[in-house]
């Protein structure tokens, strides 16, 4: 960074713009409401904007940025919270339940064709971006709730003790649905990636 330039000014309106994309992308997925996710990308932009000398250099525009995004998002998640009954959470574990109950033979062991794969060197699909392809893919076929308790605790960093606060559920509650959700993307990732090493965004 030169001398004479500031920090401050590396948030432009044109840095801001090359981020919108994984932005709208980020807040998509974790409220599933694309108008609603628009408007918070774009109140984050402008108080990136409008705070830009805030902004001291010691991380990249980017995590700035969306450490925004990511308050805006709870907040947003804070108010939509008071309109969802527990009830909905219940149905919804009900029907992972079933389909987890199906990978199971009558002894209780895994069927075959259901067993765990190995999955080698995950950390080396992480870096891949067909696999986030293939994992938002995953996410968008969770439950709606059970796909915001896991992105509020695995992404959006919340303690279980604030999503039980946020969403009024019980420990316990929060606890059965991460697991049902983590079970869920487990067997997701397992037949559209994992199993063969190909990518199935659509599957």
């Amino acid at each position: 960074m030169p001398a004479s330039e500031s920090p401050a000014d590396r948030v432009t309106p044109e840095a801001l713009e090359a981020l919108r994309t994984d932005m709208l992308r980020f807040a998509t997925l974790q409220l599933r409401d694309e108008h609603l996710a628009e408007d918070l990308v774009q109140d984050t932009m402008i108080t990136a904007l409008s705070k830009a000398g805030q902004f001291a250099g010691r991380s990249t525009v980017k995590t700035w940025v969306f450490t925004i995004l990511r308050n805006n998002i709870i907040d947003a998640i804070h108010k939509r919270s008071r309109t969802i009954n527990a009830s909905d959470y219940a149905a919804e574990g009900e029907s992972l339940d079933a389909a987890f109950d199906k990978l199971f033979k009558e002894n209780a062991h895994w069927s075959p064709a259901s067993r765990p794969t190995d999955w080698g060197r995950p950390e080396e699909a992480m870096e891949e971006q067909q696999f986030w392809a293939v994992f938002d893919a995953c996410m968008e076929h969770l439950p709606e709730n059970t796909a915001r308790v896991f992105m509020m605790r695995e992404v959006l960093e919340l303690s279980s003790q604030e999503i039980c606060d946020t969403l009024a559920i019980t420990m316990s509650n929060c606890h059965v649905i991460l697991h049902r959700a983590r079970n869920a993307l487990r067997r997701c990732l397992e037949g559209n990636w994992f199993a063969d090493g190909e990518a199935c965004p659509s599957c």
